[in-house]
């Protein structure tokens, strides 16, 4: 048996719970939280033990996969804390705040000879690895152009405050507007395309807050952030976050012979489609009956819906644990964490005046799930 340690336990951790109870082999021997009453609500809601403090958790299983799961601003100092006690980390996103952070977090974990994990794990899900296996078997043959979308409607009109997490707690609007949309979502997609196609070798963006009337105590990160990646050896990319445009979760990815979309960053099992170009009497058109595109066999274990997100959250800790087993960086650890860190924060930070950025980091494309390849 797997054994976890849960490091905060708000809204997201409920979601890794949930997703836990379709996993094999993963035992929670403890969590602390600094809320003493939310910690209460979390363990007597969950049946996981309750440890008295930050030190007793990393005591409570020496060795054992730490899941972080503070506030974003917290990430560097816990993570450095639990690696310097010996054990591996599995971070949500971001890895930290500032780039140099996440360097350091990745060269002490290297000089450990530990495991620094960053989420989200949604590269690991079906329907990334479905449009993974569609690129490299050449479906819609070279990939051109990728536009990607995460606009999640006007959030600062929504009813945030009746939000509720499975367990009770309740959705951290204010932090969700400080830390900014990006921090929070790019990932969903970031992942996929590194994971596809390795390094991103220039990030060209801008980022604003267009919304200045949030309520709470600001200030705020920008609430719309556009950017334009250009890989060392994969297709320009536009990507867009914001809580303030209309509802877009949708990647299109064109190629020669025509359309790859998946309309559902947030869904596991979200269909992949392809669409052929054709010319019918003079005109060029994608085929308006386009096919589902699916993997010959049986993937992962699926979540039932809660709220925005049908994904399993447990996929990258589970991930982990394995290459933890076999001796082998993580899919989602190393490089790959870090690089996704820097290209992230380049997005959130760029302002109005940025301009083109050249990151410094890179990695390799990601192994394919073994049900992907």
């Amino acid at each position: 048996m797997n054994k976890v340690l849960i490091l905060g336990c708000g809204f997201v951790a409920d979601l890794y719970m949930r997703s836990l109870a379709v996993m094999e082999g993963i035992e929670v021997a403890g969590v602390y939280d600094i809320d003493a009453g939310r910690l209460a609500q979390f363990c007597r809601f969950w049946s996981v033990p309750a440890q008295p403090s930050f030190e007793a958790l990393l005591d409570a299983a020496p060795g054992a996969l730490v899941l972080n799961l503070t506030n974003p601003d917290a990430h560097f100092e816990t993570s450095r804390a639990c690696l310097d006690a010996g054990h591996p980390v599995y971070s949500e996103k971001p890895l930290a705040m500032r780039v140099d952070d996440a360097k350091a977090l990745h060269a002490l974990a290297r000089a450990k000879g530990l495991t620094l994990a960053s989420a989200p794990c949604s590269a690991l899900g079906e329907a990334a690895q479905t449009l993974g296996h569609a690129l490299r078997t050449g479906l819609a043959g070279t990939p051109r152009a990728i536009y990607a979308e995460l606009d999640d409607g006007f959030i600062p009109q929504a009813a945030y405050d009746k939000w509720t997490s499975e367990g009770g707690a309740p959705w951290p609007a204010e932090d969700e507007f400080r830390v900014g949309c990006t921090l929070e979502h790019a990932g969903y997609y970031l992942g996929w395309l590194i994971g596809w196609f390795g390094s991103v070798r220039t990030v060209v963006a801008a980022s604003a807050e267009t919304y200045p009337d949030k309520p709470g105590q600001g200030p705020f990160a920008p609430d719309l952030s556009v950017a334009t990646l250009f890989f060392e050896n994969g297709p320009v990319t536009r990507l867009t976050c914001s809580i303030i445009a209309p509802h877009n979760h949708a990647i299109r990815i064109t190629g020669d012979k025509g359309l790859l979309a998946c309309d559902a960053a947030w869904d596991n099992a979200a269909r992949v489609r392809f669409a052929r170009r054709m010319t019918i009497r003079r005109r060029l058109i994608e085929s308006p009956w386009p096919r589902r595109v699916r993997l010959p066999g049986p993937t992962h274990p699926k979540v039932i819906r809660w709220g925005a997100a049908a994904m399993n959250f447990m996929l990258g800790p589970a991930e982990v644990l394995d290459a933890i087993r076999e001796n082998r960086e993580s899919r989602l650890g190393g490089d790959f964490a870090l690089h996704m860190t820097e290209v992230t924060l380049a997005i959130q930070n760029a302002g109005e005046h940025a301009g083109s950025q050249a990151m410094t980091t890179g990695c390799a494309p990601m192994e394919p799930m073994p049900w992907a390849r």
